[in-house]
């Protein structure tokens, strides 16, 4: 092959395209994966033809060596092809999700007891009475009717007894629900509640929307765990690394720049943060300059503060800084 045709993205057509891995390796229909390997890509700058099984996928972008494809409607987990100039790649196998359940309206994670049954709500706008408040899935995928009576019933999760908890973003409440779906309340006054996630210490934590993460002990004594920017669509909850991890996910919200998701993380390691960050490009006038300049909304969160990991402290990186205060009631004990 000359020199003019590698130009013109021509390429020997006896190669045999090679698949060498895919990513994410579970993906929704309609979403988008992405193919690594050699010889991806066909000659003279064609598209390669990318098969979910039987089905066909469409390409996003190819390449040689990466192909971007959208996984297909209709497509079922098994394996994945790539063809190129008459030729097919090996089969790499890959998940698809098949939808289990209907017309519901979580606004949070579903959770899973230890008997593999899956919670989901049907939480309804703010203020809205619906018949259904929780559903429960179970490991043949029935779904049934589980609670009626909690409005706005917004996140689940369950603690390692096995005992399942409900925030309630309308009045402020966490419930504490039974096998036989009777519930009595825990912990009030918890503001917007939205997520809630333990931590292997048994302590329970609810996001508040309008700026607060608390902390509830498992003797039931309520502390505030840290305060943020509020949100009008997030707060959700979540612990990594056995509990010892923490990550927050406010919305990203609306201001005069960008909304920019920031991971923050202390150099100890040992207190993960997602918080919005706001980018915004200031012109240049007379005694003040211009540029981008970029940081969290709000006077709670300042430019550098210490934080604390056992007998002595360390500095956080620039952007990823969290006020001193919230540090303090931050400290994974």
């Amino acid at each position: 092959m000359g020199f003019s045709d590698r130009l013109r993205g021509r390429k020997n057509d006896n190669s045999k395209p090679h698949i060498a891995g895919v990513q994410p390796s579970a993906a929704l229909p309609g979403g988008e994966v992405r193919i690594t390997g050699n010889d991806l890509r066909p000659a003279d700058l064609r598209r390669p033809l990318v098969r979910f099984g039987e089905v066909e996928g469409s390409v996003v972008i190819s390449s040689d060596d990466f192909v971007v494809a959208r996984v297909p409607y209709g497509a079922s987990s098994g394996p994945i092809v790539v063809s190129t100039n008459g030729h097919s790649s090996n089969p790499h196998q890959i998940k698809v999700a098949v939808p289990i359940a209907e017309n519901l309206h979580p606004v949070s994670n579903p959770a899973l007891d230890s008997e593999g049954n899956i919670f989901v709500t049907f939480s309804g706008s703010r203020g809205q009475k619906v018949p259904v408040s929780i559903f429960k899935i179970d490991t043949t995928y029935n779904t049934k009717p589980f609670l009626a009576d909690l409005m706005n019933a917004t996140s689940i999760a369950f603690d390692r007894a096995g005992q399942m908890y409900v925030s309630s973003r309308y009045d402020g409440t966490v419930y504490r629900v039974a096998p036989n779906a009777t519930m009595t309340s825990y912990a009030e006054g918890m503001g917007v509640a939205t997520g809630i996630a333990f931590d292997r210490g048994g302590n329970l934590y609810v996001g508040d929307r309008s700026g607060t993460i608390f902390k509830i002990a498992p003797d039931r004594q309520i502390f505030v765990f840290a305060t943020l920017e509020p949100s009008v669509s997030a707060y959700h909850l979540t612990f990594g690394c056995p509990g010892q991890r923490f990550h927050v996910l406010p919305g990203i919200g609306t201001s005069a720049g960008h909304g920019v998701r920031c991971r923050r993380q202390s150099l100890c390691g040992r207190f993960t943060l997602r918080q919005t960050w706001y980018c915004e490009d200031r012109p240049q006038r007379p005694g003040f300059p211009g540029g981008r300049r970029c940081g969290p909304r709000g006077p709670r969160l300042r430019s550098r503060t210490l934080c604390n990991s056992g007998d002595h402290q360390c500095p956080s990186p620039p952007c990823l800084e969290h006020s001193r205060a919230a540090v303090d009631r931050a400290r994974l004990r």
